[in-house]
């Protein structure tokens, strides 16, 4: 497969090299790794040199999360391309591999892949990654979304491939959101006809320990996101339906693990998120201050005065 792979990097320096690694030991292997730095104060960039990687600069205060993924679309001569995190490892030397297994399809214009947790994440952020990353595969077309809904367009770019013609064809990543530029290019993908795939063999290591006011903030952000492109909502439905299974699969998940006495604050998490994404959607009519402080990416509203 004729392909690059390309990282968004930060202050990365704690993370990189384990991403390397992992990288360079792949059957598969990309023709570049490039890597798109925001200016980091750190050995980012030096071990991204050393492992061979090509380095593009951005100023920080110009990061976006779907302009610099599209800058970086530019940047490339390949016909597909894999977007990884920063803050990922892949788990075996066919990760990329089997990352590429659903492109005889032409119509496929992403595949993204499974994500398990680290081994030192805590109890929900594992069933986080096991209710979003299950082990079977699965293909996604504008007729499935009357049975899955806004989970129809479910996309991660931590670790996924882009077909670039299929970018090219949907206009790209959108520039100036909050978050959720891979929902939006799922949306796009799927409402222009393409397909999406799942593979479930591909798989990388990506967890988050975050506190309850950690999620409150998350979904306040996502909630920013649903009201700015509320097309897809209207498109796909609404995301409520999702938390309801998501309470059912995570009360099963405790029991199994036999960690009952967590269920009290599995609620109280549930609350947090529900209240974060609904402050978020609604974050119009709230006083200036509060917002950036409900915002876990508090520089995106720099951007807009606020």
């Amino acid at each position: 497969m004729n392909f690059d792979v390309i990282i968004l990097t930060y202050n990365s320096e704690k993370k990189i090299k384990n991403l390397l690694d992992s990288l360079s030991s792949q059957v598969l292997k990309p023709k570049n790794i490039l890597i798109i730095d925001s200016s980091s104060e750190d050995k980012t960039v030096e071990i991204a040199k050393e492992y061979g990687c090509i380095v593009y600069f951005i100023n920080k205060n110009d990061f976006d999360h779907g302009g610099t993924r599209t800058y970086a679309v530019g940047l490339s001569k390949a016909d597909f391309l894999v977007y990884l995190t920063d803050d990922v490892v892949l788990k075996d030397k066919f990760s990329l591999k089997n990352l590429f297994s659903f492109f005889e399809d032409e119509k496929v214009g992403a595949v993204f892949g499974r994500q398990i947790p680290y081994e030192n994440t805590n109890i929900f952020g594992k069933h986080l990654r096991y209710f979003n990353y299950p082990e079977k595969d699965y293909i996604r077309t504008y007729f499935d979304k009357k049975k899955y809904g806004i989970k129809t367009c479910f996309l991660s770019d931590s670790f996924c491939v882009y077909r670039k013609s299929a970018i090219k064809g949907i206009g790209y990543f959108k520039k100036d959101l909050i978050l959720g530029e891979d929902t939006y290019v799922g949306a796009k993908l799927i409402v222009s006809g393409y397909k999406i795939a799942y593979s479930s063999n591909a798989i990388v290591y990506h967890s988050h320990n975050y506190t309850a006011l950690d999620e409150f903030k998350r979904y306040f952000d996502i909630g920013v996101f649903h009201k700015t492109e509320n097309w897809i909502l209207k498109e796909f439905g609404k995301a409520e339906g999702e938390g309801v299974k998501y309470i059912y699969s995570g009360l099963d998940f405790l029991f199994k693990n036999k960690k009952f006495y967590l269920i009290p604050e599995f609620f109280v998490r549930i609350f947090f998120k529900y209240l974060g994404y609904k402050l978020g959607y609604n974050y119009e009519l709230l006083p200036k201050f509060l917002i950036k402080t409900f915002s876990m990416h508090k520089n995106w509203w720099d951007k807009k005065n606020i």
